[in-house]
């Protein structure tokens, strides 16, 4: 059999079964899938586990299916499920079969029915808290439940009664009958249904029971035929559970098999979707969204390319040891990829006026596209004689081997001229009003004339009559600190993760396409969009990079 090249332990795994032919009854064909819970929009760790499993589907021609784990009703919604089914399609990812869980439930019911008369289940009394305490800790076991004996004829009286709505919420549950002594935890007799008198955003009124997590994915795994269950590690205590819910439920081989690796952890990133839910309902953010926030949708609305997220996971690999991942390795992909296939453009986000004394008209000039893609294209810049300069790229007192303009120094205006600054207005408070200098005509970019005048360096402008005032939007992360939040996050969020100021852009930028993304040189990466009558270009990724590779 020739099999691919193993470049993770998981191929490793599945190449050792191909060629056991643990699936030769099945044609070798491996089958994955991605089963998130619709309960909201899915985060930068979502792309590792889509990674993977694509990565599965696509390197051994199998088939994956996206399945919507819906069997918590209170808090599942078609808005969720929508924004999973556009953030994997976003993402350039195609799957199978779109399937839910809650498709299921009559098989799960059928199969709970099966538990209670094998003698594998068992209704019990016990309220959340009393199971609580009676299941032991790591270092004690478990005690029995007090109706963990009865008998196969009143347990299913009871199940019946319970999925008719004879009981309300919390009165009963249906147990898993395994091992009160066991050493793990999730062995200890873990509930498989509950009452819940809540209606499904698909089934309507039909249930007031849903089963639970622990039993609802591995019986819907193996009705799907799933191969390999590949799940983050926090899963791995839950595997004996999940293999004694298919073996009971007598599904022939091969079963599914669960395989664990570890989720990805970013420093400074906030990868919850309860917390996340938290600092929408809160109104910290704009909606799921926000540029600012981790989900796949937020870092679309931020200009994020597909391709750098791919790269980001592809870079950061499939393992099995818990770690935590720079926030600066994510930055480098995408500045990567926006290096690559961005314009290049000017804008001032602090603006002071320059004005060439010497200067008359105006002229077009050739401004290069890209200069990374080797086309050398450019286009046509309009210049005036009257432009805007960052603030920061002057200075009265300048500090020691400073290379911007100063008085009496040179520099030059990108793809322009070279200018002398000649005079400087102060207002009355100190700042910097106006610049006065002289520019140089035989130093014009391109020009074929060679000139001795030199220019320690080079800055960027907007043209004073055809720049556009536009309201920039620069981002920090939400959390201040770079320890990975496994606990409360309210007191670590940075209330400054979001400023707006007023600048110049160039033309060429405002009347381009909304959603577009622009190197503006020496600023950043940033994308333009429209908010009302509102001009916005918000920050993708800052310019320079502090990751060491």
């Amino acid at each position: 059999m020739n099999l691919p090249e193993a470049t993770n332990f998981i191929e490793q795994i599945i190449n050792e079964e191909l060629e056991a032919g643990k699936f030769e009854s099945r044609g070798n064909q491996i089958v994955v899938r991605f089963p998130p819970e619709p309960n909201g929009y899915l985060h930068i760790g979502h792309v590792k586990a889509l990674c993977i499993n694509f990565g599965v589907k696509e390197k051994y021609h199998g088939k994956l299916n996206l399945r919507m784990d819906d069997t918590n009703p209170a808090k599942e919604d078609y808005e969720y499920v929508n924004s999973i089914i556009d953030a994997v399609k976003w993402l350039g990812f195609e799957y199978d079969q779109l399937v839910f869980a809650s498709d299921y439930y009559d098989k799960l019911y059928e199969i709970a029915e099966k538990y209670i008369m094998d003698g594998n289940a068992y209704v019990c009394d016990l309220s959340a808290e009393e199971i609580t305490a009676t299941r032991g800790t790591l270092t004690e076991p478990g005690t029995n439940s007090p109706y963990r004996n009865r008998s196969v004829e009143e347990n299913l009286q009871l199940f019946r009664e319970m999925k008719a709505g004879k009981y309300p919420d919390g009165a009963k549950v249906l147990r898993a009958k395994i091992d009160m002594l066991s050493p793990n935890i999730n062995m200890r007799d873990p509930v498989i249904y509950r009452i819940a008198h809540v209606p499904h955003y698909r089934q309507g009124d039909k249930w007031c029971i849903y089963p639970m997590y622990d039993y609802a994915h591995p019986i819907s795994d193996a009705i799907e035929g799933i191969t390999h269950s590949l799940c983050s590690l926090e899963f791995e205590n839950h595997r004996p559970l999940y293999d004694w819910v298919i073996e009971k439920a007598g599904f022939p081989a091969p079963v599914p098999r669960q395989i664990e690796f570890a989720r990805l952890n970013i420093t400074n990133m906030l990868m919850s979707k309860r917390y996340l839910k938290k600092l929408v309902d809160e109104g910290f953010v704009r909606g799921w969204d926000d540029p600012r926030m981790p989900t796949i949708m937020g870092l679309k609305n931020r200009g994020v390319p597909p391709k750098a997220l791919k790269k980001f996971c592809a870079d950061v690999g499939v393992a099995k040891n818990y770690s935590v991942v720079d926030l600066a390795q994510l930055d480098e992909c995408i500045r990567d990829e926006l290096n690559a296939t961005a314009e290049r453009a000017m804008a001032v986000l602090d603006p002071v006026k320059l004005t060439i004394t010497n200067y008359e008209g105006e002229e077009e000039l050739d401004f290069e596209i890209n200069p990374t893609d080797g086309t050398g294209a450019t286009r046509k810049v309009k210049f005036t004689g009257t432009v805007y300069i960052d603030r920061d790229d002057f200075a009265l007192d300048p500090p020691p081997k400073y290379k911007r303009l100063t008085n009496g120094a040179n520099v030059r205006l990108k793809a322009a001229y070279i200018v002398r600054c000649d005079d400087v207005k102060v207002g009355a408070d100190g700042r910097v009003e106006e610049i006065f200098c002289t520019y140089f005509p035989e130093t014009r970019s391109g020009s074929e004339v060679k000139s001795d005048i030199k220019a320690k360096g080079v800055i960027h402008w907007v043209d004073a009559k055809y720049g556009r005032v536009v309201e920039f939007r620069r981002y920090k992360p939400l959390l201040k600190d770079e320890q990975y939040p496994d606990q409360d996050y309210a007191e670590r969020l940075d209330p400054q993760s979001e400023s707006v100021l007023k600048g110049m852009c160039e033309p060429y930028v405002v009347d381009g396409e909304d959603q577009k993304p622009y190197q503006l040189m020496r600023t950043g990466y940033y994308k333009k969009c429209t908010d009302g009558a509102t001009t916005v270009l918000s920050e993708i990724v800052t310019l320079k990079s502090n990751f060491n590779k």
